[in-house]
């Protein structure tokens, strides 16, 4: 992955990954450093966090976050000082039929994808330098709402539109969202031997005829913050997987 990445050098560049201890934001942290970023790892467990750290070429700083807590984002953005970039990853599902949701869990859905990106803008937003970038993950449930996913199409919509406001709100920093599909990244590995199939069927009704890669989120990750004419956008890593 990291071959096909070099033409996006974040040598210098310091980057804040919020859900760093997840599958998918250790692989934007792992694909960062490996192309010469300083990165500060945020999440919700320090534990997971410094593995991540482990995993990395170079540099790295843990700061503990949890986007349900105003104070510890604030506390972020205090120890953290000048940055250029930030990419969450962060997202906690709220999955499962309708009559059976529980209010809490809603809320930490809510948090993850939809008040914790608010907040560390409001935060962060001015510690950001001038070409600084805020790239968030939503996800293609929102052009895809199924049964008992309710929650998890809403937050993510929801974040899709909250990047165009917070694009005209702070600018001239960029604000963009990606939007992946099924992506084989090892979420899918508790299927066991089913997974195969699972991925096959995906990359069957797919327009692309394919299911996605880790190093396909971080292309888009890093043409987010590279490309300084792209804001208020979501870039929609899916194989056109939401309009099958």
């Amino acid at each position: 992955m990291t071959a096909s990445l070099e033409a996006h050098r974040l040598d210098g560049q310091r980057l804040i990954v919020v859900g760093a201890g997840s599958r998918t934001g250790s692989l934007i942290a792992r694909a960062a450093s490996a192309v010469g970023a300083e990165l500060v790892l945020a999440g919700p467990d320090p534990r997971k966090l410094e593995w991540t750290a482990g995993e990395l070429a170079g540099r790295a700083e843990v700061v503990p976050v949890d986007l349900a807590e105003e104070s510890t984002i604030a506390a972020l953005a205090e120890r953290v000082g000048r940055f250029d970039h930030l990419v969450s990853t962060a997202a906690m599902p709220a999955n499962g039929p309708l009559a059976e949701l529980e209010l809490a869990d809603v809320q930490r859905a809510f948090a993850a994808k939809v008040i914790g990106p608010l907040l560390l803008a409001k935060h962060l937003a001015g510690q950001a330098a001038e070409h600084g970038s805020f790239t968030f993950f939503s996800g293609v449930a929102a052009w895809r709402p199924a049964p008992a996913r309710t929650v998890m199409a809403t937050t993510n919509g929801a974040l899709a539109f909250l990047v165009q406001a917070l694009a005209v709100e702070i600018a001239p920093l960029r604000v963009n969202a990606v939007s992946p599909g099924i992506v084989d990244s090892g979420s899918w590995d508790g299927l066991g031997a089913d997974k195969e199939a699972f991925l096959r069927g995906v990359a069957a009704r797919n327009p692309a005829r394919r299911v996605g890669t880790p190093a396909d989120l971080a292309k888009a990750v890093f043409y987010a913050i590279d490309n300084p004419y792209v804001t208020g956008t979501v870039l929609h890593v899916d194989g056109g997987g939401r309009l099958a």
